[in-house]
């Protein structure tokens, strides 16, 4: 198994980077990916810097899910257009990019689930969606080998895709529309005149370009805040694994409040925790702490906190928080953020597995990895104009939910960065949230 994508994996993209772009987008995940696809094929002249690999963090590290359901209401309307996007991106990529139409069951462990997904049964109503509410029977009719779950919600038009192989070539795609993508190539700092954006500095050097976009993930507010633009964002260890082919116990992508699964195209399952998070200790932890508490005390049995970040993270205390944009900076030291798994979490996934299909047992792990979460206090992300300085747009802290919504997002933001209205409310997502006295707490997602 050859994923997810690291340090090791060949560099597709080269560069060298151009002088002048009409757009430089920040960061090689699937929403600068996105973003820069839909500005070549308007025939915006736009250049991506990624500091490492495409997608060579949380966009190859996530579950692979491709779901309206449980969406915050606010992100549905997008999710919604990002899944017709994902319908035709195989056609017109020319790619196979893993997409299948396999639907997304939640598992209920109990009557607090059940209340829960009939909760959310407005949002699916109000947006026409096709999901329903399984009782017992229905659960079992849709997974005989299945144990222990009283009942679930189900939607059938969900999907699935194959993340390392997905964004890589989606990137592929972008550049052979005309955009120039540029591995290995960290944005050290923003080129900024009389208060406005002018360009990005970069390792390899400077681009002028008065439109730039952050889609940094982990790494976003490490750079805003660099140039007086704060953003509460924390980085949250996720640990995934996956299995070698195996049975199909269901084809398409399921969870239940302890662990998820997905199909994969090779036959394995790619298996992860469900309500467990891992916090890093840093200088942005304490500094965010107020922000973040109502979403640690709503889940706080399934958070653990680890007391020291990894050397050369966003948010370890050795960090520089201040750096010249002649010499290297603290982008350059972590190419990618490649963090080990939690290792008893895996073996508490495959008893999990084997508690709800007990015809197979505890699955074999052929292969384990973890990535970095950019979540954000209320589980949302900030899509918005930098108010404080003219020209940078930012669209980061997709909190676990940036792969299926990419392609989504990625319009949105083309049209933000080009003054085009953005055919959704965006208001929920807006930066002064965090500082206009909303009062942040996560949304009725699920």
């Amino acid at each position: 198994m050859t994923f997810p994508i690291s340090e090791a994996s060949p560099v597709r993209f080269s560069g060298p980077v151009p002088a002048a772009s009409d757009v430089v987008v920040i960061g090689g995940g699937v929403i600068g990916v996105m973003t820069a696809w839909f500005l070549a094929k308007r025939g915006v002249k736009v250049t991506l810097c990624e500091k490492g690999r495409i997608a060579g963090e949380q966009s190859s590290r996530n579950w692979g899910w491709v779901r309206q359901q449980g969406r915050d209401p606010a992100e549905l309307p997008i999710m919604i257009e990002a899944l017709a996007i994902w319908k035709g991106l195989e056609a017109e990529a020319g790619a196979d990019l893993g997409f299948r139409q396999t639907g997304v069951l939640y598992a209920a462990n109990g009557a607090k689930d059940m209340a829960e997904f009939e909760g959310w049964m407005v949002h699916a109503k109000a947006h026409g969606l096709d999901t329903r509410l399984l009782g017992r029977a229905d659960l079992a009719a849709l997974l005989p080998n299945a144990a222990g779950w009283v009942g679930g919600i189900w939607t059938a038009s969900d999907a699935r895709a194959e993340p390392w192989v997905a964004v890589p070539r989606l990137a592929a795609a972008a550049a052979a529309t005309g955009a120039t993508i540029v591995e290995n190539c960290a944005v050290r700092a923003l080129d900024i005149a009389a208060g406005q954006v002018r360009g990005v500095v970069t390792e390899m050097g400077r681009i002028s370009a008065d439109r730039v976009v952050l889609a940094g993930g982990a790494w976003s507010s490490l750079l805003a805040r660099a140039h007086g633009v704060s953003i509460p964002q924390l980085s949250v260890r996720a640990t995934v694994a996956a299995t070698a082919p195996m049975a199909e116990v269901f084809s398409g992508a399921a969870a239940d409040s302890h662990f998820a699964i997905r199909r994969r195209l090779d036959g394995g399952y790619t298996l992860a925790p469900g309500h467990f998070h891992e916090f890093f200790i840093g200088p942005d932890a304490f500094r965010h702490m107020r922000a973040f508490w109502p979403q640690i005390r709503k889940d706080i049995s399934g958070t653990r906190f680890l007391p020291i970040a990894p050397k050369h993270y966003p948010d370890a205390w050795t960090t520089r928080r201040r750096w010249s944009a002649d010499a290297r900076s603290p982008f350059e030291h972590a190419r990618i953020l490649n963090p080990a798994p939690n290792r008893a979490e895996i073996e508490r996934l495959r008893t999990r597995f084997a508690a709800a299909f007990p015809a197979l047992g505890r699955p074999g792990i052929a292969t384990a990895w973890a990535g970095m979460i950019d979540t954000m206090p209320d589980v949302v992300p900030v899509i918005d104009h930098a108010a404080a300085l003219p020209g940078l747009t930012i669209a980061t802290g997709m909190s676990g939910h940036g792969f299926g919504i990419g392609p989504g997002i990625g319009r949105v933001v083309a049209d933000l960065v080009e003054g085009r209205a953005p055919g959704h409310d965006l208001a929920r997502f807006r930066l002064s949230r965090f500082s206009d006295g909303t009062r942040i707490a996560p949304g009725p997602a699920l």
